[in-house]
């Protein structure tokens, strides 16, 4: 066999890039010439090169281009060369920050699992639907998972393992502004309470109030 007709250009993607590519239903066509516009980054736009390279017809390049640039997938971004003529290159920025922003979403989701083991793990037990919520609630609101974890700590600690004792807390740091425990460490500081890390849950937030 004359293996040198496989001797010609490959084109290489990652698994992210294809998952992203099912998860918008493109067809192949348009697949592949995402693809091609991955690999060769920084060439010029020709529409007839990328053509030949796909063993497409310019009609079908044309439409299939078309149609990734009327989805958003890719941009078209003029430039001027080193002698100062314009030069149009095809960006794939806007499809890059859509696999950012799907990765970042993971993650947040991620964090909410493991916001909800950390409950499970403390009251030594499953949580109902309705805490699931309640959570999920003081997340929406804002609460940092540092503080929403400090709260639960200092409810163990405190012997009191329900919700509506965490959440009176978590509303009594809002309404002092506390982002962190670091916040919660500097307020008790400021009151002239100097404890120690350890003895941080000691404190009765409850019944705290400013003293102006």
């Amino acid at each position: 066999m004359d293996k040198t007709i496989f001797e010609c250009k490959k084109y290489v993607t990652n698994s992210i890039f294809i998952k992203k590519a099912l998860a918008l239903k493109l067809s192949l066509e348009e697949f592949l010439m995402l693809t091609y516009f991955d690999n060769d980054y920084n060439s010029f736009l020709n529409i007839e090169d990328v053509s030949k390279n796909l063993g497409l017809s310019l009609d079908e390049a044309y439409k299939i281009f078309n149609n990734l640039i009327s989805r958003k997938l890719i941009i078209i971004e003029s430039t001027k060369d080193l002698e100062g003529r314009m030069i149009e290159r095809v960006s794939l920025d806007n499809f890059y920050d859509m696999i950012v922003e799907e990765k970042v979403e993971e993650k947040k989701e991620n964090k909410k699992i493991d916001i909800y083991s950390h409950f499970e793990s403390e009251f030594g037990r499953t949580i109902t639907s309705i805490e699931y919520e309640i959570i999920n609630a003081w997340i929406e609101k804002g609460y940092t998972e540092e503080l929403i974890l400090g709260a639960l700590k200092e409810a163990v600690y405190n012997n009191v393992k329900n919700l509506r004792y965490i959440d009176k807390i978590l509303y009594e740091w809002g309404k002092k502004g506390f982002k962190n425990m670091s916040d919660v460490s500097r307020h008790l500081e400021n009151k002239e309470e100097r404890l120690e890390k350890k003895e941080l849950f000691d404190y009765n937030w409850l019944d705290d109030t400013d003293e102006e």
